[in-house]
């Protein structure tokens, strides 16, 4: 009996020829990232216990990303235990200001994201990385605590979910559809605890950077990772990065899954998911009567070039629509770079857009677009809950850049189909 590529990569961690769903194990981790919002509690926690210590410095990865530049005191105090905490125990992999941006994004492209890795971060969304072969999921403080002190982690060997996306993508539907339906779907809670595996010809024509989109979301359905066999795509990507051995492993014929779910993708249209959840996806083109007050793209969910480029088509010699602003905020300083270099940055300006320096900010309502009562945000981001993004009054819209672009341009939900060239 086969395993899927999830068994694999922890049982190869495990020290084990075979694992099972359900089966308890400790694997060992290849990197351990840290931001300045969960690393230090996990931090204070082995400060109380006369455990401050790091059980490998070459595989902890820092990047501060939630609120930089720094908003306020206490921005700055958690800011600064975590570079005073770098310094004392010679962590080199410190990601400063003027380099840093969204971890999420940061990780794939400096090249530590590589096949075969087990990745841990105290962020829902270190699911994303598994777009590149890896096991990757997101931990909470204790567990982080466990994991920088140890160099390995406990976890249930999770069911796998396959989804095999069938067809062709019609003009204007991209990645961000894909994940909207597939939520949609199943529901918030319909891969609860489970590997979520994206399989099929439109995975297989997807850029690596659509594909971390996907894998970004997974954890919207519940899951607790998402993940993709590597392809010649996948090996070109991270040979660029890093030069790294790694082990491929993929899904065998014979795997066992707890459910497949077969998807045509020619079937999708633009979709919008709308308050609370993001399983509540409707069509952009029945949802035209909704006024939006603000429009966000960026985040690990969709500010990397290829989304910045798509947006940027669809504003290029226009403006955004009156009483509305529009925020535009690369996911990386690299990002941010070639953006700029492309000359994006003058299509965003022209348009009123405004442009921010790399940051998670209004995504989790820190800053840099934070919405007042009664405000509505169509946002390029992964979660609409209640207050997610500001005041417990306002909404949260959440759609692909292309279908952002457009609806900055009308000030109300639009399908993009209408403004493409």
């Amino acid at each position: 009996m086969g395993m899927t590529i999830t068994e694999k990569i922890l049982a190869a961690h495990a020290g084990k020829d075979m694992v099972r769903p359900g089966e308890l194990l400790n694997a060992k981790l290849d990197i351990i990232m840290c931001h300045d919002v969960t690393t230090p509690p996990a931090v204070s926690m082995l400060e109380k216990r006369g455990m401050d210590s790091v059980s490998d410095p070459e595989k902890i990865v820092v990047i501060p990303d939630h609120f930089v530049p720094n908003k306020d005191i206490k921005s700055a105090e958690l800011a600064k235990r975590l570079r005073d905490w770098v310094k004392r125990h010679n962590i080199p992999n410190y990601y400063e200001v003027g380099r840093n941006g969204v971890c999420h994004a940061v990780l794939p492209e400096d090249g530590w994201v590589l096949p075969g890795r087990t990745i841990v971060c105290g962020d829902s969304h270190t699911c994303t990385h598994g777009a590149l072969g890896a096991f990757s999921t997101g931990v909470g403080s204790t567990d982080l605590a466990a994991a920088i002190y140890s160099g390995e982690l406990w976890f249930k060997v999770p069911e796998s979910i396959k989804f095999v996306l069938g067809g062709t993508l019609a003009d204007g539907v991209y990645s961000k559809d894909i994940i909207l339906e597939i939520i949609r779907r199943i529901g918030v809670d319909g891969a609860n605890y489970m590997a979520m595996e994206f399989t099929g010809p439109v995975i297989d024509a997807l850029s690596v950077e659509a594909r971390m989109t996907i894998s970004n979301m997974a954890i919207e359905a519940g899951g607790k990772s998402g993940i993709i066999n590597p392809d010649d795509k996948t090996i070109a990507y991270v040979r660029e990065r890093s030069s790294d051995d790694f082990t491929v492993y993929t899904s065998d014929p014979d795997a066992e899954y707890a459910r497949v779910m077969e998807i045509d993708c020619a079937e999708l249209e633009p979709l919008v998911a709308f308050p609370h959840l993001p399983s509540n996806g409707r069509k952009a083109k029945d949802s035209t009567d909704v006024k939006i007050d603000q429009v966000y793209i960026g985040s690990c969910t969709n500010g990397r070039i290829e989304d910045l480029r798509i947006a940027a088509n669809i504003l290029k010699g226009r403006k955004i629509a009156g009483g509305l602003r529009c925020i535009v905020v690369p996911a990386s300083t690299k990002v941010w770079k070639q953006a700029n270099a492309e000359g994006l940055f003058d299509i965003f300006t022209e348009a009123e857009c405004v442009v921010s320096s790399p940051t998670c900010g209004a995504c989790l309502g820190g800053w840099m677009g934070v919405l007042a009562a009664g405000e509505k945000c169509l946002s390029t981001t992964n979660r609409n809950f209640v207050g997610r993004m500001g005041s417990p009054e306002s909404e949260v819209y959440l759609a692909s850049p292309a279908t952002a672009a457009a609806t900055a341009l009308t000030g109300y939900i639009t399908d993009p189909r209408d403004f493409l060239q």
